[in-house]
């Protein structure tokens, strides 16, 4: 019998690079999938589409609820961080109109929201990881040239480089309680993106690693393969923040050391391309969250020596 998965933002690279992803095994889901945008390439990829209302709107979650019912839907996949926020804050309601929600530890999810806190919680237990942070921007202490990002995003939106003193003085009556700043280290050369897959104990199941570069809006654009020892280094890190499910975790190697830029805690951008490699991390997802199915990594074909570009493409309706 099908399974009938929704994901939400399906019109953004995420939303439907899941839903591509699923697409894969079209025989074993029908696929619902939802966006406040009315033009989009959302359809192309789902069995059904359904026009949203904004994630900060009143009704939103009645809205949510009803179109699991209209549906029967059996799992929800969140694409965009509003969505998982805000389902994380709505689990037991979200689940008692009957469906599961592909969500990571709630926990983690809270910590992830706020860049400080994530830094002050952890730099005790993992502080070799960890790239140094502030949130006192009166006071140079890291040297030009600096960083200074949003407490709360995702990608580079908000990241200002303060190049020298000129720069400061220039930028800091933009400067706010919700900026933190960090030393720039390693280059955009040096940067990774590892998609890590754990069992509701927290252990390592799987994982693929990609050297990345970035497209200007924050996404991954070039991925290539590496056979990086990351698996220690998930470990470590994993014994501290305790994620369950997919997982993404950033980095920027820095005089041999990997140092950890973020964690996202859930399906990231690449996932699309992770699938195309045979890394199917939503079908994974979807098994082991309704059914239990742990994946399997044992005896799998190591995949090695591949590098994906994106680019634009149409598609006609």
């Amino acid at each position: 019998m099908k399974k009938t998965v929704l994901v939400s933002g399906a019109s953004g690279i995420v939303g439907y690079g899941i839903l591509r992803s699923l697409l894969k095994n079209k025989e074993e889901y029908t696929l619902i999938g939802t966006t406040i945008y009315d033009e989009s390439i959302a359809p192309a990829f789902c069995d059904a589409f359904e026009l949203a209302v904004p994630t900060n709107a009143e009704n939103y979650i009645d809205w949510l609820c009803s179109v699991i019912k209209k549906h029967s839907v059996d799992i929800l996949i969140p694409s965009i961080e509003a969505d998982m926020y805000l389902w994380n804050d709505h689990r037991k309601e979200i689940e008692n109109a009957g469906a599961t929600l592909l969500l990571n530890r709630s926990e983690l999810i809270d910590l992830c929201k706020d860049k400080w806190s994530f830094y002050k919680s952890l730099v005790d237990d993992i502080p070799e990881y960890l790239i140094p942070t502030t949130d006192d921007l009166s006071k140079n202490i890291y040297g030009y040239p600096y960083i200074v990002k949003p407490k709360r995003g995702f990608g580079s939106k908000g990241v200002m480089k303060i190049q020298n003193e000129n720069d400061y003085h220039k930028n800091k009556d933009s400067f706010s309680k919700e900026l933190v700043m960090q030393p720039i280290i390693g280059t955009d050369d040096d940067e990774y993106t590892v998609a890590g897959f754990f069992d509701k104990n927290h252990t390592l199941i799987d994982f693929i690693s990609f050297k990345r570069k970035l497209s200007t809006d924050g996404f991954t654009n070039v991925a290539k393969v590496v056979d990086y020892d990351f698996e220690g280094i998930l470990k470590n890190i994993a014994n501290v923040v305790k994620p369950v499910g997919p997982t993404n975790f950033q980095f920027r190697l820095f005089e041999g050391t990997m140092k950890l830029l973020e964690i996202n805690p859930r399906i990231s951008s690449s996932t699309s391309i992770r699938a195309s490699l045979g890394y199917n991390e939503s079908k994974m997802a979807v098994d082991y969250f309704l059914d239990g199915i742990v994946p399997c990594a044992i005896d799998k074909t190591p995949i090695i020596n591949r590098t994906a570009v994106r680019y634009v493409d149409e598609y006609i309706f």
